[in-house]
């Protein structure tokens, strides 16, 4: 058994007597599990797709690659403070030792929710793809609902396991998307309609009337990266392996995306790409590898869409998981959520907790689903479009405020790094994450596909910011009814020295 003076030492709650499994994961392991949560096919496919479609804007490449140099800025102090500070509710923790703990309960509530949001939402685009696939290729007609039930299952048993069975289903998976995405961009600059130009990645394409709807619907690529801090608890290396792994990952992301949406403007011809986008949607991929590829090769790539929302399923799952863990290891949630595996030290409560509220929600949306005039398509246009944007909106607003959080933690800390890490590089991807926000804020009616704002253009952004106020409401009070809770707010994965 676990004494209490090795669970500090790896970043346990010593009075939880629990910990999840440690010293699983390396950095490859954990870039996959970043990279995984973007879905990378399913980003090239559908985000990609949508963000021509919408924006009507050439630029979509050079978004990518701004967005990127922001992270990047912004992993500078975020990766400083996880060196410090080892929690599996990183935002959470973040923010309560930066701005204070009823922000950080606050946060914790804005991140739980964004999180099952995304994580809910890319089911009903699961149930959706899976169910197409089977009609097509099988003529079996299932409808979406039993689908994302069986995605649920599968994401629910493999979030009870052991972490690194995760890692190595989500490397698979990852690894065929980018195989696929790969051939479809060798294919995209052997053909060329229109001839090979770099007319999309020039700023002109980009800033002009619809650049905030366009670098919200772009962002929504970068929402696993808080995992590199989130498994810091069950890496090999707690000081560098998080660091090492987010930004490789972010890297990736960016340049790949980058490129990738430079080639569907290379493959369709600038002049096409974006009516090309607005016709087929999602399916411009496909359609394309249709006309230049193999029978099989289709059906192939078509399967691989449907397992990229499934690994993204399962990073999101995990990250669910393990704020639940966080919160219940120091009471701000009940105890009982802090409950692991004794076999796989898998944060079991907390996994549970999230496989039930997901099924809940599934169970409403088919309901709500029967004989509704949208058809096939109604778990894309609703649960998928609502949930995953509503999630983007609150997870964006999360890291701006972790910006400056980080300055906040290292003004009180008497050994810290130069200005560069604690002020400057915090302060300048706070300011543009803010205006990223505000772009969402903007833009949010556009991005769930309302032609004007409606009720549904509060409604989402309340069910996430609603709570969070309402958490510091609550953290307030545990100060004065419960100042033991209260006093370890926050501090679940710090090390002993760095307690005060």
């Amino acid at each position: 058994m676990t004494t209490a003076k090795t669970q500090q030492q790896v970043g346990q709650d010593p009075s939880a007597g629990i910990g999840l499994g440690q010293r699983r994961l390396g950095i490859p392991a954990l870039v996959f599990m970043i990279i995984a949560a973007s879905a990378p096919l399913t980003v090239v496919a559908g985000g990609v797709t949508s963000n021509f479609a919408v924006t009507g804007l050439l630029g979509v490449p050079l978004s990518f690659i701004l967005l990127g140099a922001v992270l990047v800025i912004f992993a500078v102090g975020y990766l400083a403070m996880s060196r410090h500070v080892r929690n599996a509710g990183a935002f959470y923790a973040y923010i309560s030792r930066g701005l204070g703990k009823p922000a950080g309960v606050g946060s914790a509530w804005v991140a739980l929710l964004s999180y099952n949001a995304m994580q809910i939402g890319i089911n009903g685009l699961f149930g959706f793809a899976l169910s197409s696939f089977l009609a097509g290729s099988m003529g079996l007609d299932i409808p979406w609902w039993v689908c994302s039930l069986a995605g649920w299952l599968i994401v629910g048993i493999l979030g009870v396991n052991k972490v690194d069975l995760s890692a190595k289903v989500l490397g698979v998976l990852v690894a065929l998307e980018f195989v696929v995405v790969i051939i479809y961009d060798v294919f995209a600059f052997g053909t060329a309609p229109e001839g090979i130009s770099t007319a999309s990645l020039e700023p002109g394409s980009l800033f002009t009337t619809g650049v905030g709807a366009a670098l919200a619907f772009s962002v929504a690529a970068f929402m696993g990266f808080e995992s590199g801090a989130i498994y810091n608890e069950e890496v090999k290396d707690p000081r560098n392996t998080a660091r090492r792994a987010t930004y490789i990952a972010v890297v990736v992301i960016a340049a790949f995306y980058a490129f990738s949406a430079w080639a569907m403007t290379i493959a369709e011809g600038e002049s096409q790409v974006i009516g090309r986008s607005e016709e087929f949607g999602p399916d411009l991929m496909f359609v394309y590898f249709a006309d230049h590829a193999a029978v099989w090769f289709v059906d192939l790539a078509n399967l691989l869409f449907i397992t990229s929302l499934l690994a993204a399923l399962v990073a999101f799952h995990n990250v669910v998981a393990r704020y639940i863990f966080s919160l219940g290891r120091e009471n701000v949630l009940p105890a009982k959520l802090a409950a692991v595996s004794a076999r796989t030290r898998a944060p079991l409560a907390g996994s549970i907790a999230q496989s039930v509220l997901a099924l809940v929600v599934l169970v409403v949306f088919a309901v709500a689903g029967t004989g509704h005039e949208y058809g096939e398509l109604f778990p894309v246009l609703t649960l998928f479009t609502w949930l995953t944007n509503t999630g983007a909106f609150g997870l964006v607003l999360l890291m701006a405020l972790t910006s400056f959080a980080v300055m906040g933690f290292f003004r009180r800390q008497p050994a810290k790094p130069g200005a560069w890490t604690t002020t400057v590089a915090p302060l300048l991807a706070g300011v543009s994450l803010i205006a990223v926000f505000g772009m969402i804020v903007a833009n949010f009616d556009v991005l769930i596909g309302l032609e004007e704002p409606g009720m549904l253009s509060w409604l989402l952004p309340a069910i996430i910011v609603v709570p969070g106020l309402l958490g510091v409401v609550g953290a307030y009070w545990l100060r004065s009814a419960r100042p033991s809770v209260y006093a370890g707010i926050g501090r679940g994965g710090l090390d002993p020295e760095e307690l005060d």
